[in-house]
């Protein structure tokens, strides 16, 4: 069992990262600063119940996951829900040609992202459904294993796959729309296959 001396010192250095993932689940700097202060409230709270030697970090992103769920999400009666079964796999490789650059030796993420400004990239992580949205960043942006997410939202691991392969999906297609928008890449009809 874990004293909250202790908290300061491990739990504090990782508020840069913490305050980055919250601003990327709320998209509002003044109510990330409230997300990551009731986070720290309840971590601070709850330290004795930390066991040393776990994943202090998972368990920071769990708190702040869960308070975001709990306070932001709880505004809205439940989460809107999309059918991304429509969205083709590798939608955006396909299109604009990155399967040819993977075969060169380069993934097509690399490829791709060269192509997209920051802000392009954030649009199109931030239109995600809620639920596919907090999956990929908390695997894409924080790391965190499959394992460590499915623990993070309190989902079964099977769950976790699920909603980032749809949600990075998702994140494909409206970097496509984003593609074409910048005439990177000519439409190409849905029905056509390359």
């Amino acid at each position: 069992m874990a004293d909250q001396a202790t908290f300061a010192d491990q739990a504090m250095e990782l508020m840069p990262s913490l305050y980055a993932a919250a601003l990327r689940m709320t998209r509002n700097p003044a109510d990330a600063e409230d997300l990551v202060q009731e986070t720290y409230l309840r971590a601070y709270r709850g330290f004795g119940g930390f066991e040393e030697g776990t994943n202090l970090k998972a368990w920071l992103y769990r708190i702040l996951t869960n308070t975001y769920i709990n306070t932001y999400r709880a505004r809205k009666r439940r989460p809107d829900e999309t059918d991304l079964d429509e969205v083709e796999d590798l939608y955006l490789y396909r299109r604009i040609g990155g399967l040819e650059a993977a075969l060169a030796g380069r993934s097509a993420e690399d490829e791709l992202l060269d192509r997209f400004t920051d802000q392009e990239v954030k649009e199109a992580l931030e239109s995600l459904p809620e639920n596919f949205r907090l999956a990929v960043l908390l695997a894409d942006v924080e790391g965190f294993s499959y394992k460590e997410i499915a623990e993070i939202l309190d989902i079964p691991i099977g769950t976790v796959m699920s909603r980032l392969h749809r949600g990075r999906k998702a994140l494909q297609k409206r970097l496509y729309e984003f593609a074409v928008e910048r005439n990177l890449t000519a439409a190409v009809p849905d029905d056509a296959h390359v």
